[in-house]
């Protein structure tokens, strides 16, 4: 049975950071990429950013470009997201997914397996 499990989220002040961590079980992701998306309260989910395992190519949202980034380590089949600099707007609950394929997805739809999230929320 495929899963994802996130965790690292919390409650963090303005301009802290927090490092998300997405484990995998149940098959193997070198084929796949893992990304990370999120979701407000009344707003839809929305792309954060993606890493191809097996090429580490990597993508970013605009709006956390320079701030997150994206990493994954074979060794225990985990995919992280450390974020630096956080705002009140980053408050979300984030979500970890694998999508089978090449290239670095943006699009929801195009990712078959997802975990079941962690809060992140930022005060000011």
């Amino acid at each position: 049975q495929v899963q994802l499990v996130e965790s690292g989220g919390g409650l963090v002040q303005a301009g802290g950071s927090l490092r998300l961590s997405c484990a995998t079980s149940g098959r193997t992701f070198s084929t796949y990429a893992m990304g990370w998306f999120r979701q407000a309260p009344g707003k839809e989910r929305a792309f954060v950013s993606a890493i191809n395992w097996s090429t580490r190519s990597t993508y970013y949202a605009d709006s956390v470009k320079g701030r997150f980034t994206i990493s994954r380590d074979n060794g225990p089949n985990t995919v992280y997201l450390q974020m630096n600099g956080l705002k009140p707007e980053d408050t979300a609950v984030y979500y970890c997914a694998a999508a089978a394929g090449v290239g670095v997805p943006q699009v929801p739809s195009l990712y078959r397996y997802w975990g079941q999230g962690t809060q992140v929320t930022v005060s000011s």
